[in-house]
């Protein structure tokens, strides 16, 4: 992970993990995810319109969110990554640890983003060239797992997707036990939200973590 978009994860650790095939109402939402006050976003490659809402989507972070990273999840490919890459992509990341496809990213000067269930792959990830590892699925380990590891390995920086909730008590728990951000999905966007209130929604979770997020200068 290059060091601009561990900044911008570190100051609102919170990713969206989003699909949708309408490009317009993606943007609402990356909209309403800025205006709450995250920077990075993914959306992930899951339906046969990905890579053509992605490039729309990409088209329209650069004219109205300028400093968001919009990134790629969902890739198992090399030949996948590259695509997304060439459509603005600015990470990849994956549910899986693929060799191919850090080298890949690294060719490409792409931040990469695997990801492991055990300490031997996140170990492994990070022997691959990886800075920050995604523990996935997050709610088969839990907070007590991601304390664990950290006991030998403090260094290790991990982004937990899977089984957090947009909630006081599972963030506590999460970002308590040592995580550097959290990837959240469906449950960030349930309920009949308009933008507006999932501006809001956004905004409350960012200030629930402000005690696990780096002051400004």
């Amino acid at each position: 992970m290059t060091n601009d978009l561990y900044s911008l994860v570190r100051q609102a650790p919170i990713v969206p993990v989003f699909y949708h095939a309408d490009a317009a109402y993606a943007a609402q939402i990356v909209q309403a995810c800025y205006d709450g006050g995250l920077r990075v976003f993914e959306f992930t490659n899951r339906g046969a319109a990905a890579l053509s809402v992605f490039s729309e989507l990409a088209a329209y972070v650069s004219r109205h969110c300028p400093d968001m990273a919009l990134g790629i999840g969902t890739i198992l490919t090399p030949e996948d990554a590259a695509a997304f890459i060439d459509a603005g992509a600015d990470f990849v990341v994956q549910p899986v640890t693929s060799p191919a496809v850090g080298e890949l990213c690294r060719s490409r000067n792409i931040p990469w983003i695997p990801a492991g269930t055990t300490l031997n792959e996140i170990y492994n990830a990070t022997q691959l060239g990886a800075d920050v590892v995604k523990v996935f699925p997050g709610n088969v380990v839990g907070p007590g797992f991601i304390k664990a590891i950290k006991a030998p390995m403090p260094h290790l920086q991990l982004m937990v997707t899977g089984g957090v909730e947009p909630t006081s008590e599972s963030l506590n728990a999460w970002f308590s036990a040592g995580v550097t951000a959290v990837g959240i999905g469906s449950q960030l966007f349930a309920g009949d939200l308009t933008p507006e209130a999932l501006r809001d929604r956004i905004a409350n979770l960012l200030t629930i973590l402000k005690p696990f997020t780096p002051v400004a200068v």
